[in-house]
């Protein structure tokens, strides 16, 4: 029983929390006998691309250039091992570095992705961690070259790390057949890995290949001669609406094809809710600035088995199937320890529509008793999860008990199940001003900055250079475009964070670009489409050759593509050029969008599509720097200066300088003419305050 942290930045928000929200989330996942009691945890390989709702960073953005501490996912899995030594590690690859992009975008054909991997591997033992399965390129199987490239990796683990076992396919059936038909893939592969093979977000009812065809007939043949057969991914559900399915597709599994593990994705929802599948995991974690969370009752399903059941435990053929004989009913599923001293067995009664009476009769029960947990899935109340029941005192070898409808049991002669105490902090809301220097603290060079969740591209905390930018500062790492695992038709890297109820606001930051590109601040984000496919945005670009353009990007038609409108646009006297500080600002006031360079406004748009969202950063797949990031909701030049200033002001105030007119005197504001009138200052209507700097 496990889960996967990746395939798209959905751990992302985790390792922000407040240390103690953080300890008890991490206890709800992992610590055995407390909460999910994970067995299992596959971790993304990260590789600077969008891989469903975020990029994960590499650790090797540059060829030869390696940084261990990147990321989060090495601390996850230490994290886990901290609370469950035992816990099974898995590493995965969905998209990866640029350089390893031979200009096919195919990771099985490119050159250096296995010594890639190693270098993975090798970061995994000085954070000293074991990966005890490494899988190929997720749901990319079969392609060109993927069987020999599987015996390449084998005979590379063999040389290195020759305990370390090969997940094949990591997509359909058809990993099966194919080793059945090539003996050097068969000895390759060790576990043949199956995504939504009960189903894709649905009931998840029926976990068989549905024609029962040659690659299914194979996956039984070869579990015969010793091969295993896993959900290698499965779930895609809500914390909190889909435990129904879990609890169906963890026991049928078995039932139908013989799966021995069932590997959730995700382990957590812990990103920004703009995102497409930002509720689905174990635990919802999206609010670190609050601390606040919620464990849902997918988490207390998988728990059911988890709890009750560890690695080296087996199946027992004959003690498990449909209740009643009616997958309707329910099913059920029994295991048993390898010195055969103990078993559990887990029932689930999704689908009934009455309450139901079983008898058991066990051979050699060495127990008077037999233990009962319940979870009440169809229940409001959270009470209703994981609860203890009375014990079922066991007769003549034997023993009753009644089903009620929508109900998960565990039945056990175990004990050192429990149910966590820990209790979420209220949610709140993100805080109205956010600003960072990257300088929280000095341990954080190489890691991504607070809040800051990539989408692509990978954003990290460097040591900075440049006049009046000591210390640290942000930079944009990955160059060239990544081997990608999503197919938008944009891809530049960029970055979020923040409310999504942020309205008048505005989002600045020194920017500088080290090679000829773009570089942007973001505003008013909303929804991104489905793996990265557009997104509802205002961005304000700058090139190196001075040219600027305030955009608005767009999902496409059917969700599936970005779309760009250039609102107002320019280019400035004087090139930026590369290696060199410059400040850019955003501003919105209701429909008025106001772009600023270097405190200078150099273009206002009026644009209603987009009243709201996040504020963010982007770039090209280029070198990019950014400073004194800032956010100011409700008016304010977060850079001190108004660059808003009176038409018929003389040059740009400084906050606390005055500014005359007709004999009155004002400190430094902005202000605007509210109907943009021509012709001279004195035809013009009263100025209207619209913020103070």
């Amino acid at each position: 029983m496990g889960a996967i942290s990746g395939g798209g930045g959905n751990s992302r928000l985790l390792i922000d929390y407040p240390e103690s929200q953080r300890n008890q989330i991490l206890d709800y996942l992992f610590k055995p006998g407390y909460g999910a009691a994970l067995q299992i945890l596959k971790l993304e390989i990260g590789g600077d691309a969008n891989t469903t709702d975020g990029a994960e960073p590499s650790i090797e953005h540059s060829r030869g250039k390696i940084n261990c501490d990147a990321g989060y996912e090495f601390w996850l899995a230490q994290e886990a091992k901290r609370r469950n030594p035992d816990i099974k590690l898995a590493g995965l690859t969905w998209a990866a570095p640029g350089w390893l992009n031979a200009g096919d975008n195919d990771f099985y054909t490119s050159p250096g992705t296995i010594s890639y991997l190693m270098d993975w591997m090798t970061c995994a033992k000085q954070k000293g961690l074991t990966i005890d399965y490494l899988g190929g390129w997720n749901e990319r199987y079969p392609r060109n070259g993927s069987d020999a490239w599987y015996k390449k990796l084998r005979s590379r683990l063999d040389a290195e790390y020759p305990k370390t076992k090969v997940i094949g396919g990591e997509n359909d059936w058809s990993i099966a057949g194919r080793m059945m038909d090539d003996p050097g893939l068969k000895n390759a592969v060790d576990v043949m890995g199956l995504h939504y093979p009960c189903g894709y977000q649905d009931a998840m009812a029926n976990c068989a290949d549905k024609n029962r065809g040659a690659d299914y007939r194979a996956s039984q043949k070869l579990i015969e001669q010793g091969k295993t057969l896993w959900a290698s991914e499965n779930g895609s559900q809500d914390y909190d609406k889909g435990a129904p399915a879990v609890a169906r597709a963890i026991n049928r599994g078995y039932i139908d094809s013989k799966m021995t593990a069932y590997i959730n994705w995700p382990v957590v929802a812990s990103l920004y809710q703009n995102l497409h599948f930002s509720k689905n995991g174990l635990v919802l974690a999206d609010q670190p600035w609050s601390g606040a969370y919620d464990v849902g009752p997918t988490a207390w399903v998988m728990a059911h088995t988890a709890q009750f059941a560890q690695p080296g435990w087996k199946y027992v053929d004959g003690a498990g199937g449909y209740l009643g004989g009616d997958r309707a009913n329910g099913s059920y599923v029994t295991l048993k320890s390898p010195d055969a001293h103990d078993f559990s067995t887990v029932i689930e009664t999704m689908d009934a529509t009455a309450g139901q009476t079983a008898s058991f009769t066990v051979r050699n029960l060495p127990a008077d008793a037999v233990h009962v947990w319940a979870t009440d899935v169809r229940s409001f109340d959270a009470r209703d999860a994981f609860a203890q029941q009375p014990d079922i005192k066991v007769k003549d070898g034997g023993f009753t008990i009644t089903l009620k409808p929508g109900y998960v049991y565990s039945l056990t002669t175990t004990t050192g199940q429990g149910r966590g105490t820990a209790a979420s902090p209220a949610r709140a809301d993100f805080p109205k001003t956010h600003a960072d220097d990257f300088e929280r603290d000095k341990a954080d060079t190489g890691q991504q900055a607070r809040y800051l969740s990539a989408m692509n591209g990978a954003f990290e905390v460097v040591t900075c250079t440049g006049e009046g930018h000591g210390g640290n500062c942000l930079r944009q790492e990955a160059t060239g475009t990544p081997v990608r695992w999503t197919d938008e038709n944009y891809s530049d890297p960029y970055a979020l964070i923040g409310d999504l109820n942020w309205k008048d606001y505005t989002v600045s930051s020194d920017v500088m670009l080290e090679e000829p590109g773009h570089v942007e601040v973001m505003g008013r984000i909303g929804q991104q489409g489905r793996n990265n496919n557009g997104l509802q945005a205002y961005l304000l670009q700058l090139t190196d050759e001075g040219e600027w353009a305030v955009r608005r990007s767009e999902i496409g038609s059917g969700g599936t593509a970005w779309k760009f409108t250039t609102l107002t646009s320019g280019k400035l006297k004087k090139e930026p050029g590369t290696m060199t500080w410059h400040h850019l600002a955003l501003s919105f006031r209701g429909a008025a969008i106001t772009a600023s360079v270097d405190g200078t406004v150099v273009g206002e748009a009026t644009d209603s599509s987009y009243p709201k969202g996040q504020a963010g950063l982007g770039s090209g797949w280029t070198h990019a720097r950014y400073d004194n990031f800032k956010v100011t909701v409700g008016g304010g030049d977060p850079a001190g200066a108004c660059s808003a200033a009176p038409a018929w002001t003389r040059k740009n105030y400084q906050a606390g300088d005055v500014v005359s007119r007709d004999g009155s005197i004002w400190k430094a504001q902005w202000w605007a003419n509210p109907n943009n009138e021509p012709g001279t200052p004195s035809s013009w209507g009263a100025w209207k305050q619209i913020g103070t700097c």
